[in-house]
């Protein structure tokens, strides 16, 4: 065989995935999950853009002050990776459970009750060493937070509770908890303009990684995220999971103990959440007060349906949500929009990702269509 007929057999097998009809077939799926999410993050900034035009700004001048203040400088950075830190977290909240069909949308109960868990373990051990307080609070808030959670899994169970209702009502009962214990029981007397609990004490406080001002909380959620894609993608029981999400009465009759795998996620889930209490407490706070409902439950509610529900995507997109949350000073500096603006932004982007969902499947050409 000649050289140019070698040439030109290579060239016949090698077709560019543009002109490969297959490519999209296989590939398609994965392509819409980046695509429409994309396009609805797009299509969200460009109504966002639209209302402050409304108002005189300018949209242009809007998109750099996000930019700058989000990702512009280091500085930037530290703040868009802090806020991240509990958006992953609360995201897992509602990812985990997302894989057995579950809508749990209470992230922010189980950060607050997390929160209190570990602020009450870590004065429960004043004068132990600080690993000891430290983890004790880990343990605190992961526990605390997945119990809480487990109520809206046991209440969906056994009793026929719609998931998404009751755990938005647990969010309101925490947050009553939280007030009625840092206004009374677990109040300390010297603060008085702002109730808050006794500090946990600076050597209990987990710090920053080095180099940076980004607290230690970040590294945990990162690796409850790449946990979290392991235990769902990579094990026998994320694969029951699945299976009962996909058809909890087949999970059934296959044998699946699917109460188990229901109350197993939700501990999991409100555990992430907790976890995300527990790091604001001793990284941030160092005491548990109001400021704790920050909002970062809800939040993460966005961040799990914009990653489509992948520990493995939440990372990305907590970080995008954490600096358009941290760009929000300085829009108000320097367009004197409102701080909250920006939360103005977060119900855009939400309205506009539901309504995407129609979308999957759909798209002609991503299923090898012309």
């Amino acid at each position: 065989m000649t050289t140019e007929a070698a040439d030109s057999t290579e060239a016949a097998g090698t077709i560019a995935p543009a002109a490969d009809p297959g490519f999209l077939q296989r590939h398609g799926a994965t392509i819409e999950y980046i695509l429409i999410p994309g396009a609805a993050l797009a299509g969200a900034l460009v109504i966002f853009g639209i209302f402050v035009a409304m108002f005189g700004k300018n949209p242009l001048d809007l998109y750099f002050y996000m930019y700058y203040g989000a990702f512009g400088t280091w500085f930037s950075w530290q703040n868009t990776l802090t806020r991240a830190a509990p958006l992953i977290l609360t995201a897992l909240c509602t990812a985990l459970p997302a894989q057995l069909g579950m809508v749990i949308i209470g992230g922010e109960g189980a950060l607050l009750i997390g929160a209190l868990s570990a602020t009450s373990a870590a004065l429960a051990l004043q004068g132990m060493p600080p690993l000891v307080v430290q983890i004790a609070m880990v343990v605190g808030g992961v526990i605390g937070g997945g119990l809480w959670i487990i109520l809206s899994g046991g209440l969906r169970q056994y009793r026929g509770v719609n998931e998404t209702i009751s755990s938005l009502l647990l969010v309101y009962i925490a947050l009553a908890i939280l007030n009625h214990l840092v206004e009374g029981l677990m109040r300390d007397p010297a603060s008085l303009n702002k109730p808050s609990t006794r500090e946990i004490g600076a050597a209990n406080m987990i710090g920053s990684i080095p180099g940076t001002d980004v607290h230690w909380g970040l590294v945990f959620g990162l690796i409850a995220a790449i946990a979290a894609y392991v235990l769902i993608y990579h094990t026998v029981f994320g694969f029951a999971a699945r299976v009962a999400g996909g058809n909890i009465r087949a999970a059934k009759i296959v044998g699946l103990g699917v109460s188990k795998l229901i109350l197993t996620i939700c501990f999991l889930a409100g555990g992430a959440a907790g976890l995300a209490g527990m790091v604001e407490v001793a990284a941030v706070q160092g005491r548990t007060n109001a400021n704790l409902a920050a909002g970062y439950g809800f939040t993460g509610i966005l961040v799990a349906f914009l990653a489509r529900q992948n520990p493995l995507a939440i990372i990305p997109v907590a970080i995008l949500l954490g600096g358009i949350s941290a760009s929000g000073g300085l829009l108000q500096r320097r367009l004197g929009l409102p701080d909250a603006s920006v939360l103005v932004l977060q119900g855009i982007i939400f309205v506009f990702v539901l309504a995407s969902d129609a979308l999957y499947g759909r798209i002609g050409f991503l299923k090898g269509k012309s």
